[in-house]
């Protein structure tokens, strides 16, 4: 089977959701180091425009965003299962909620200016270049951000509810086993723990400080390294796997020029062929002068695909 290629960097909390997936199943996988900011020469070449993190390819498919790639991993490895059939409904719709509930009043806590000063370690030129990128990065965004009180106070509320919870019994958010749920929890908390100022307000809940190191302790799987380049020559090399050409939507059939973007920030759209539009996948087809043939996957879910204007 052709081997999984992460396109991440080592402080993205996304990377970092998808490298604890890869360890809990024992993968091993290829690691290529991307800029946490714009330009990614790249990574462009691959997805076409798409430039949030992390990037998993396989060949010549690009799958983007955690919700599609976490589904793909665990196709290829089911065992241990995200999504137990008996806590299917409750852990994605956990998930979903972590990652971009939580993950958001995460994200709010971390870009506050005297925590990205500590983290930037006084460097003002890349400081200011990494505001400049997020903040381009937000424009349009739909939705009131909340402020770094309301933030804090989502955190902390959920931490102590799930402090509580883990009290009573019980090792994960639901179930008996780690679900899609318990990975997208942690890369939101796993982002905070990370900041310097802002890392002791999960102190008071030991029973999640527990979980957390029960999800450290499965590892990222074994990565080797690999040179952006190499992977774009991967790409080259290789033809995408085959798909079922079909389309949900009678105005959008297989074959027609689309473009396909997210619905909530970093609204950068990748254009090319149709191949494919259901109720859980968005997949089109592009050439590029370097990548040659791809298909680039997107989940249903958080993407907009159309016509071009």
């Amino acid at each position: 089977m052709p081997e999984l290629i992460l396109h991440q960097y080592a402080t993205s909390p996304f990377s970092e959701k998808v490298r604890a997936i890869l360890g809990a199943k024992g993968i091993a996988w290829r690691a290529v180091e991307i800029p946490r900011i714009l330009p990614k020469p790249e990574l462009v070449p691959l997805t076409g425009g798409y430039r949030r993190t992390p990037v998993l390819q396989i060949g010549a498919d690009i799958y983007c965003d955690t919700e599609l790639i976490a589904r793909v991993i665990d196709a290829r490895v089911p065992t241990p299962p995200l999504y137990p059939t008996r806590f299917a409904a409750a852990a994605v719709a956990l998930a979903q909620w972590a990652d971009s509930v939580l993950f958001l009043a995460s994200a709010v806590l971390f870009s506050q200016r005297e925590v990205l000063e500590q983290v930037f370690g006084g460097h003002a030129d890349a400081l200011q270049a990494f505001i400049a990128d997020r903040t381009a990065m937000r424009k349009g965004a739909p939705g009131r951000r909340p402020n770094a009180v309301e933030a804090r106070a989502i955190v902390e509320e959920f931490a102590r509810r799930f402090d509580t919870q883990l009290a009573a019994g019980g090792a994960w958010l639901v179930g008996e086993v780690p679900t899609i749920a318990d990975f997208s929890v942690y890369h939101a908390l796993w982002f905070v723990r990370g900041a310097p100022q802002i890392k002791n307000l999960l102190a008071p809940f030991e029973h999640v400080g527990r979980w957390m190191q029960a999800m450290r302790a499965f590892g990222h799987g074994t990565a080797t390294p690999l040179a952006a380049e190499e992977a774009i020559r991967i790409a080259r090399d290789s033809t995408p796997a085959a798909i079922e050409r079909s389309s949900d939507t009678p105005e959008l059939e297989p074959g027609v020029t689309v473009e396909v973007l997210p619905t909530d920030y970093a609204f950068d759209p990748v254009a090319g062929e149709l191949v494919r539009l259901t109720r859980n996948e968005i997949a089109v087809r592009r050439n590029d002068a370097s990548a040659g043939e791809l298909i680039v996957h997107f989940p249903r879910m958080g993407f907009e695909v159309r016509r071009p204007s």
